[in-house]
């Protein structure tokens, strides 16, 4: 098994994990991020009415260095 770590960006802003979690297939370290990901995004999306355009992202770590980034996009846009 190895060890994943999930850092945070949402837009400058970056938060490192500093626990990570153990996975035995990259399968299931995207499945995670993604789940995680979409939980930041549903957060952001309620909260909406201070931004038009967001990017957020999980870029996931190993002790060797990147493995991956997901990443979410949106906009909102208002006409009243």
């Amino acid at each position: 098994m190895t060890v994943y770590f999930f850092d945070l960006r949402d837009e400058d802003a970056l938060l490192l994990d500093e626990e990570g979690l153990e996975f035995s297939n990259l399968r299931d370290v995207q499945e995670e991020a993604a789940k995680s990901l979409a939980d930041m995004a549903r957060d952001a999306v309620h909260g909406a009415h201070h931004f038009s355009t967001r990017c957020m992202a999980i870029e996931v770590r190993d002790a060797a260095g990147p493995v991956m980034q997901v990443r979410f996009n949106f906009e909102v846009t208002r006409w009243q």
